[in-house]
């Protein structure tokens, strides 16, 4: 939606070598787009203008937005989700603007898919028109995937009341184009969205793989008759971690969650469609068995050694649908180990996530029949909570040191301590390696990689949807229920297994019990994964809850009741459209509340 869009037509620098003899010097230094700029089967330059999409997809990177939320603080005071929270949100500044970065890269994939008919990509024939067909589906479902995102961020309500999304491109912007467009109904961009992901499925493979030579059976009848080399040329095992057939599924299925949701949902009810959405994900994996029931793959993902170690490029381990490439590097152990382990300590998981953990054996910690001990408050508690939090007498780091959060520790990691230490009496422990070492005289990397899309991210999708359209044990078309998905889910963290989980068993009797629950698993299982900022806004919950902590002092422990307040008015469930924008084009309508 900014002309500036158009003057950074280059290559995608990160992926592609050479780009000096890519790009012949132009008017501001642009690669013209008609027919005459590039040789036909000189195919870098439109690959390079898709790849740019890949770059600006949001979840390429943490966010951990959950500092601005209920479940973590920030000792940076620079943060900006930490000023968000805080009451520096504004439409001129807000650090969850997707609208340039998104709409850029639909500009991009515009480009894309009106240049790859032009292209000779390979010299078969048959081969170059499988190739045009891909690069079309990739183009097609990044378009999809990154309004997604700018619905997620930017749709709201105008002052009339109705549900607005953003303006709908689908093709290239030129100099001489309108730029001065409304938004569309919020409907209309999910309708879109969906188009997309449809043009983008039938023309990808459910996944990139190599047919064996004289299985030409094999081959989708979708793409006509083609040998197996030419198949494998074009969709084989080499493109792995692009998108694909199942990417798309997916991406539909997070659309519908956010179409069904209470901030969004215009009065249908859509939770039917969402759960259906889920269901036709997990059903490519066996249903229930789409949740590894292994918690060293379905928990622990990001620190398995062995299994990350084993990972051929583009392969997924049993909970990843989608994740960017492995690379090796300190710099999450770097931000938020503790002080005595050379961290900075900056995410600082808050009591009220550390309260949202149940008991062993499964009930909440406010329920008379958990055992719940406030004197000794991490003793028999969900095995995630050790996971997933660094509590105080807990060890980390390669040589198991114990850290100690006390109010009165010996150490820098002691609460308040200093500007590295922890906020809240809690360091973050999930997404980090414990076998990295930080000591500036032995510092060693290890590998890691970002998840886009997890399958436990998708079964609670499912279990959200499936609740409310059909109630705690209803299945509707498919052939488990919300009950189902979060029995698993549980058994998984070891909860409830030596009284069959009692608290589950009573919740499946009610909706509005199992919604609560529903929630806070999802709450627990994707906790610093950049859900809980959007999750709170699509329910319509409470935004200004206070992030509380712990501080312990001569063995006693007393909940600091505000570590820091949350100032969120009503109107910010929604995100602004940015300020700029409204100044500049009259046909954009700002959300509801938003100057």
């Amino acid at each position: 939606m900014n002309k500036r869009i158009l003057k950074i037509m280059v290559c995608a620098t990160v992926l592609l070598a050479g780009c000096q003899d890519l790009i012949e010097p132009a008017i501001e230094n642009n690669r013209q787009l008609d027919a005459s700029a590039y040789i036909p089967s000189d195919s870098r330059f439109p690959y390079g203008i898709l790849l740019n999409g890949y770059n600006r997809i949001p979840t390429n990177s943490w966010s951990f937005n959950d500092v601005a939320t209920d479940d973590a603080v920030s000792n940076d005071q620079n943060n900006g989700y930490l000023k968000m929270a805080t009451g520096q949100w504004t439409a001129n500044n807000n650090p969850a603007n997707q609208w340039t970065n998104c709409f850029a890269g639909i500009q991009y994939m515009n480009i894309a898919l009106g240049e790859i008919d032009k292209v000779q990509w390979v010299a078969d024939p048959a081969t170059n028109k499988l190739f045009a067909t891909r690069i079309k589906g990739e183009a097609y479902g990044l378009r999809a995937l990154l309004m997604f995102h700018l619905l997620q961020a930017h749709a709201g309500k105008g002052a009339n009341g109705q549900m607005l999304g953003v303006p709908i491109l689908l093709k290239p912007q030129t100099t001489s184009d309108n730029y001065n467009l409304p938004r569309a109904t919020f409907d209309e961009c999910v309708k879109q969205i969906n188009q997309d992901l449809d043009s983008a499925d039938v023309k990808l493979p459910l996944d990139y793989r190599d047919i064996a030579s004289g299985q030409a059976s094999q081959i989708p009848a979708k793409y006509g008759k083609v040998t197996v080399e030419q198949y494998n040329r074009a969709f084989g095992v080499t493109f792995s971690g692009l998108f694909t057939g199942r990417i798309a599924k997916a991406i539909k299925a997070q659309t519908a969650l956010l179409a069904a949701s209470p901030a969004f949902n215009n009065g249908t009810d859509k939770w039917a469609d969402a759960a259906n959405a889920a269901a036709a994900v997990l059903n490519l994996n066996g249903g229930l068995n789409a949740i590894p029931s292994n918690a060293a793959s379905g928990l622990t993902w990001y620190s398995n050694a062995t299994e990350i170690a084993g990972l051929r490029d583009g392969a997924n381990p049993p909970e990843i649908l989608w994740r960017n490439n492995w690379l090796e590097n300190r710099e999450l152990e770097q931000a938020n180990f503790p002080p005595t382990l050379f961290g900075n300590g900056r995410i600082n998981p808050t009591q009220n996530l550390v309260d949202a953990f149940p008991m062993l054996n499964g009930y909440p910690i406010n329920s008379p029949q958990s055992g719940y001990n406030p004197n000794d408050p991490y003793t028999n508690r969900d095995p995630r909570l050790r996971m997933f939090i660094l509590v105080n007498g807990a060890t980390a780091g390669v040589n198991n040191t114990a850290i100690n959060t006390t109010a009165n520790g010996p150490t820098n990691d002691a609460l308040n301590k200093v500007e590295t230490s922890t906020r809240t009496g809690y360091y973050l422990r999930k997404l980090l390696r414990q076998d990295v070492n930080l000591n500036p005289t032995s510092a060693s990397n290890q590998r890691r990689y970002k998840p886009h899309i997890r399958y436990t991210e998708i079964a609670l999708a499912y279990a959200e949807a499936a609740n409310e359209a059909y109630g705690p044990t209803g299945t509707g078309s498919n052939t488990y229920s919300a009950y189902d998905i979060i029995r698993a889910i549980r058994r998984r963290a070891g909860i409830g297994l030596t009284n069959n989980d009692a608290y589950l068993e009573s919740a499946k009797g009610s909706k509005e019990t199992m919604r609560q629950l529903i929630r806070n698993e999802r709450r627990l299982e994707l906790c610093f994964e950049g859900f809980r900022f959007w999750d709170l806004r699509r329910w319509n919950a409470d935004l200004t809850e206070p992030a509380k902590g712990m501080s312990i002092q001569n063995g006693v422990y007393t909940v600091i009741p505000a570590v820091q307040d949350r100032i969120f008015k009503s109107h910010m469930k929604y995100g602004p459209i940015p300020y700029s924008e409204i100044l500049k084009y009259s046909a954009l309508v700002q959300n509801e509340g938003w100057n």
